[in-house]
């Protein structure tokens, strides 16, 4: 079967109603931190823990996760759409996205954002490059719960990312 059969529509609407919750993923690389809008994210194993957080190959923190070999996936409430829209655009636009955002570091020394649901941080331990973005199989070193409440849906939003 060759992709000359694809319904590229059909592809792209179906793709996009995989659900997806929406996360701020803090990366760092030596002193530097950085954080971008995460939606390609899910558990993927109980014993270790493990994480898989798809990470687009061309952005800056996707560098920095491959030299790093860590993550922080913080968890958004429901209520918390403009957080997640503020780091969405690339940090060569928009200079620091954590200036007026109040966050600490965590055990890996990726940035936490202390107005949230909670966090999970993870050690890459394994990394797929298929496609635009790479596949970081991450094992959960540290996790901590701010507060109760329901996560922040893509769905919900009314943006996209998938098709």
């Amino acid at each position: 079967m060759g992709n000359a059969l694809l319904d590229a529509q059909a592809k792209k609407t179906m793709l996009r109603k995989i659900p997806h919750g929406l996360y701020v993923c803090g990366v760092k690389d030596g002193d530097e931190v950085n954080g971008f809008t995460a939606s390609w994210v899910m558990q993927a194993s109980f014993e270790p823990p493990l994480v898989v957080a798809c990470v687009k190959q061309d952005s800056g923190s996707h560098a920095m996760i491959k030299s790093s070999q860590v993550f922080a996936l913080t968890v958004l409430e429901a209520t918390q759409k403009e957080v997640a829209q503020k780091f969405f655009k690339p940090q060569r636009r928009v200079g620091n996205k954590f200036e007026d955002i109040e966050f600490y570091l965590g055990e890996t020394g990726c940035p936490i954002l202390s107005d949230s649901l909670g966090y999970v941080e993870c050690q890459v331990l394994e990394s797929v490059e298929k496609g635009d973005h790479t596949v970081f199989v991450g094992e959960v070193i540290a996790a901590g719960v701010h507060r109760e409440g329901e996560p922040l849906l893509l769905e919900s939003t009314g943006w996209q990312y998938g098709g």
